[in-house]
């Protein structure tokens, strides 16, 4: 890769915090989102398909992978020079 084009550890560091704050905005809207179609399933006594929980484990499991990919990343940092 051409050494103008190569990102550096602050670009890449600025990106992840700016990935790191949409998530969170994004995480926060689809918690209450689900919290709200929690209850109103609850109270309608509401079946849904399996796809659901499909899709509901596929997004744990990633959530999983970004929380441990977090993890190396802040252990890298502590690790610096």
């Amino acid at each position: 890769m051409d050494e103008t084009h190569r990102p550096t550890i602050d670009t890449s560091l600025e990106a992840l915090s700016q990935a790191l704050d949409k998530a969170t905005q994004d995480l926060t809207s689809a918690r209450t989102a689900l919290d709200t179609a929690r209850a109103d399933i609850a109270a309608r006594n509401t079946s849904l398909s399996r796809d659901v929980v499909k899709s509901a484990d596929r997004v744990i499991r990633s959530l999983k992978d970004t929380d441990e990919g977090l993890r190396d990343v802040m252990k890298n940092l502590a690790q610096r020079d």
